[in-house]
């Protein structure tokens, strides 16, 4: 069974202030306008490049072998659209979890809708298969707005994270799921509910396939 972590006394230890600290930050941010967001989170992600070069270069050699027909220069145009896009993820999760929904509605459009709502009329449980992506938090949040659902996490070894990420999660959300709650999972699925559930989470050598690119 899942315990949900909840707001307590302790998470205001001073080991926890520089945690508050950035969180305290990342609200203020995503409080701008967001031709502003867009601008600071691109930025972030261009500028990270010249401190994370092994990871340039891991994307780099990835791009490489998969794509031998690229040349250098699409190869280096696509890895800082990458990197433009892990700085905004960081900014989208923070309009994930503090933007009011009008303001998420904004800035958002949905397509296929009908599908959930086929599953929803037929009353049956329905699993929704996605992946880690930078978009995660704020689609999360969005898909929430229009259907409810339950989402399948790994528990943050921080306890404040954990706290807040469930939080902002479960804002337009039903509740969360730790992933080794099998029996969580199946139970909401008989109940009609919507599980989100993420087939690349590493649960290590011995539960996982690792394949080599």
């Amino acid at each position: 069974m899942t315990h949900l972590p909840t707001f307590n006394r302790s998470l205001l230890h001073p080991r926890y202030w520089p945690t508050w600290l950035g969180i305290g930050l990342l609200y203020l941010l995503v409080l701008l306008p967001y031709p502003v967001i867009y601008r600071l989170g691109t930025g972030l992600g261009r500028f990270s490049m010249r401190f994370l070069k092994r990871r340039v270069h891991i994307a780099q050699r990835n791009l490489a072998l998969c794509f031998p027909e690229m040349t250098a220069a699409e190869r280096d145009e696509r890895v800082r659209k990458n990197f433009e896009s892990v700085g905004m993820g960081l900014f989208e999760t923070g309009m994930a979890w503090f933007w009011p929904e009008w303001r998420v509605r904004h800035w958002f459009t949905v397509r296929g809708e009908e599908h959930i709502a086929q599953a929803k009329a037929n009353k049956e449980g329905v699993l929704l298969v996605g992946l880690h992506f930078l978009t995660l938090e704020l689609g999360a949040r969005i898909f929430g707005i229009y259907n409810p659902g339950v989402g399948v996490y790994r528990p943050h070894d921080n306890k404040l994270m954990d706290w807040i990420q469930t939080w902002g999660r479960t804002r337009s959300n039903k509740t969360m799921l730790d992933r080794k709650d099998l029996k969580g999972m199946i139970r909401s699925l008989k109940q009609g509910d919507i599980i989100w559930y993420a087939p690349d989470h590493d649960y290590g050598p011995r539960a996982s396939v690792f394949a080599p690119l």
